[in-house]
């Protein structure tokens, strides 16, 4: 499935970047000018000395082989995981130029890596002793939860009377009330503890100001909080699956309590959103075996990268659990039992007619779905007027790209991967049109390459 002791490429160590300038200034040290006495272990350890402003150079060891997934340390002062003298090291030991030698790591990283299997030891030993965790009072837990359930009903009861009373004067109103309007809807549902209403509301705001056609796109948007309110307040009518959908969308925390799956799985893509409170890293994986599509998300505080990453194209060996939900994708990331390694695996792939269909039985289970992803195989980006499309090779049918993939820098990446020929390209297929984060070149070599 793996080859285990492959390099990897340096697209898939530059995915590992929390952020935009540590990507730039990571690929600024990938090359051999600043690092001193860098080497490698068959045991998948990478270390260096790197030149920088201070008298001593920085000492910087990684852990590639740990299987909970690379770990880091560097001793400059960056708060970043991992950091631009990480990523460099990184990227030279990919270049495969002889600039990172196999060798016998120094005592400096030898200590650390000491340290982390001596505190794995400790972790693993624990968990078998079945040591138990203050499981808390259940009977406070429970009222503690239908309090907060009395709370969020409130909260959507208001909510629908302030749909009613939008409708009832009219779309226009939306617009001469500003946004304060909406901010302060969000910020009673923030009150009522359901923070999912809260963002739909805020999402709501945004519409007026958002071009022609804004009163159409505000309509649906209030009819999906509509019916999602009404999900809500009617909750114990609907199948447990449905149910528990419509309670994850509102906002209350829920646990992986799915079967693990063990697998070996493929990193289809990784790709962050963010907003004034919170970073959120979003992980597709495909399961070699069980043919399982996943979605692994990881959260940071604002200005903070989230800890879990992972290298696109690069496979591991793990269990996976899934959230409860009709419909839901969301899953838990287990024990991991080999590190990411690079492999021949592909996600199968289908058509763009397909790719909408799939789309469309997934609103079924789950009204409020953004995008389902979906693989799309032999498919050609071509232009469409002032957008673009991905075009089947074998049909004349073709799927729209959304306008934030025809804006983002990865469209070029894209054209350039194809060429003109068919590629395959896993992405996202919603209502907007068709996002690609990954895609590989015709034939079985081809490297995965982030479009994200």
């Amino acid at each position: 499935m793996t080859q285990q002791g492959a390099r990897w490429t340096a697209d898939q160590v530059l995915a590992l970047a929390p952020d935009v300038s540590s990507r730039k200034a990571g690929s600024k040290l990938g090359a051999a000018g600043p690092w001193s006495e860098a080497g490698s272990s068959d045991e998948g350890t990478v270390w260096g000395l790197c030149k920088g402003s201070g008298s001593k150079p920085y000492q910087t060891v990684v852990d590639i082989a740990d299987a909970s997934g690379p770990a880091y340390k560097c001793s400059c002062p960056s708060r970043k995981f991992p950091c631009k003298h990480a990523l460099g090291l990184l990227l030279l030991w990919a270049g495969e130029d002889g600039a990172v030698p196999r060798g016998e790591a120094p005592g400096w990283a030898e200590e650390w890596l000491a340290g982390r299997r001596k505190r794995a030891e400790e972790k693993r030993t624990a968990g078998e002793d079945g040591s138990p965790s203050g499981s808390g009072d259940p009977e406070a837990a429970r009222r503690r939860a239908e309090r907060r359930a009395e709370r969020i009903t409130a909260g959507a009861t208001e909510l629908e009377q302030r749909l009613a009373d939008l409708l009832r004067g009219g779309l226009a109103t939306a617009e001469q009330a500003g946004y304060g309007l909406w901010e302060e809807t969000a910020a009673r549902m923030v009150d009522a503890q359901a923070p999912g209403l809260a963002a739909r509301v805020r999402e709501l705001g945004a519409i007026p100001a958002s071009g022609p056609g804004w009163p159409v796109r505000l309509l649906e948007e209030c009819a999906l909080l509509h019916l999602l309110d009404r999900g809500w307040l009617r909750r114990d009518e609907l199948p447990d699956g449905l149910a528990a959908t419509v309670r994850s969308r509102v906002g209350l925390p829920g646990s992986a309590d799915g079967p693990p799956v063990r697998d070996h799985w493929l990193v289809l893509a990784q790709y962050e959103t963010a907003d004034a409170r919170l970073t959120t890293r979003r992980i597709w994986l495909h399961g070699a075996e069980s043919g399982r599509t996943a979605l692994l998300l990881s959260y940071g505080a604002a200005g903070r990268a989230p800890e879990l990453a992972l290298p696109v194209g690069l496979a591991f060996e793990a269990e996976v659990s899934a959230y409860p939900g009709a419909g839901q994708l969301r899953a838990a990331l287990g024990e991991r039992f080999t590190p990411p390694a690079p492999t021949e695996v592909r996600p199968p792939g289908t058509t763009t007619a397909r790719a909408a269909e799939r789309y469309g039985e997934a609103l079924r289970d789950d009204p409020w779905l953004d995008s389902f992803p979906v693989t799309l195989d032999r498919v050609i980006p071509v232009p469409d007027g002032g957008s673009w499309q991905l075009a089947d090779a074998d049909t004349d049918l073709a799927l729209p790209m959304a306008p934030s993939a025809v804006t983002h820098p990865g469209l070029w990446r894209l054209v350039a991967l194809s060429g003109g020929a068919p590629v395959t390209v896993f992405g996202e297929c919603g209502h907007r049109g068709f996002t690609p984060l990954t895609a590989w070149p015709e034939g079985a070599a081809g490297q995965a390459v982030p479009l994200c």
